[in-house]
């Protein structure tokens, strides 16, 4: 099977780039990444190709996808503050160019694609835990491309028979994924602030909650449905039911790291939902055998890798 990964080079592309390679029946992956936000780095020693470019370049993307069995569409442009500072790039990043990966698969013969959406088209629905029945109610651009990427791909799948699968992250955390600049997500932001002895920025109080999902679990079952080629009609979250607030979060730290750690409380950032769980009984439908990384186990690797990789 060839597998092309669309943003491979990246944080949750490249972990899946290192799961494949051992994986029976996939005989190559293709990483393909503008080099954005991922780096050439995340792909050593994974046995995967880096092929560079841009999903808005068609012509780049038909010559990656010939001949593919399935896409695994990570490529994206991500953050929420940077959707509200510039929606257009967003939108061309996450709509344009998820329909681009579309047509791809269609003309490499319906390969099979699986997309990730996010937990955030949820947005200002009140309702938790969050299922995939809800009205979706987006409070960014960057929300509102996701919900983009997923419509495409189910309208896609309706339309020409396009296998597919569209998966709802929620929070996903791990090894490779950067902190050193201003669109961080909060775990590697929280985990190297506090390696390097300094404050542990929170925008607003902290008792924000998040379903935080670890990249390996993630990563098990984009595998699971690539093996056994899972379409669904419907959106699938990609999380398990935890609900955890960030004050919460920098506790089981600073028990991991057995030292206090320093907060610094900051303006609330437009766009931010309040809270986030998922109901999975859809995922758990679909891939009755996953079996997630708690969270006290995903921030203990995860911290190691930042220790060795920051010294």
């Amino acid at each position: 099977m060839k597998v092309v990964i669309t943003g491979g080079a990246g944080f949750i592309g490249a972990n899946l780039a290192s799961r494949l390679e051992s994986e029976p029946g996939i005989d190559e992956v293709i990483a393909f990444d503008d080099l954005s936000s991922g780096c050439r780095e995340n792909l050593d020693g994974t046995g995967a190709t880096l092929v560079e470019g841009t999903i808005l370049d068609v012509d780049a993307l038909g010559d990656v996808t010939t001949g593919a069995d399935a896409i695994v569409h990570l490529g994206a442009r991500p953050s929420v503050p940077r959707s509200i500072k510039d929606p257009v790039a967003s939108h061309n990043a996450n709509a344009t160019g998820t329909m681009n990966v579309l047509e791809a698969a269609r003309r490499s013969g319906n390969a099979h694609v699986i997309v990730a959406s996010s937990s955030s088209v949820y947005g200002a629905n009140p309702t938790l835990p969050k299922h995939e029945g809800l009205a979706t109610r987006p409070m960014s651009p960057y929300a509102a491309s996701k919900l983009a990427t997923e419509s495409y791909t189910l309208a896609w799948q309706a339309a020409y028979d396009l296998p597919a699968l569209a998966f709802r992250f929620f929070n996903v955390f791990g090894p490779l994924q950067a902190a050193g600049h201003a669109y961080a997500a909060v775990i590697p932001a929280f985990v190297s602030a506090a390696l390097a002895d300094e404050p542990l920025q929170v925008h607003g109080n902290g008792t924000q909650s998040r379903d935080f999902t670890y990249v390996d679990t993630v990563c098990s079952v984009i595998t699971d449905a690539l093996n056994r080629r899972v379409s669904d009609p419907e959106p699938v979250n990609l999380a398990f039911g935890s609900r955890t607030n960030l004050l919460e979060v920098i506790a089981l730290l600073e028990e991991l790291l057995g030292r206090e750690l320093k907060i610094e409380h900051t303006e609330s950032r437009p766009g931010d939902v309040p809270h986030s769980q998922a109901a999975n009984d859809r995922l758990m439908a679909l891939f009755p055998d996953v079996e997630p990384v708690d969270l006290r186990t995903g921030l203990s690797t995860t911290i190691e890798w930042f220790r060795a990789t920051q010294g």
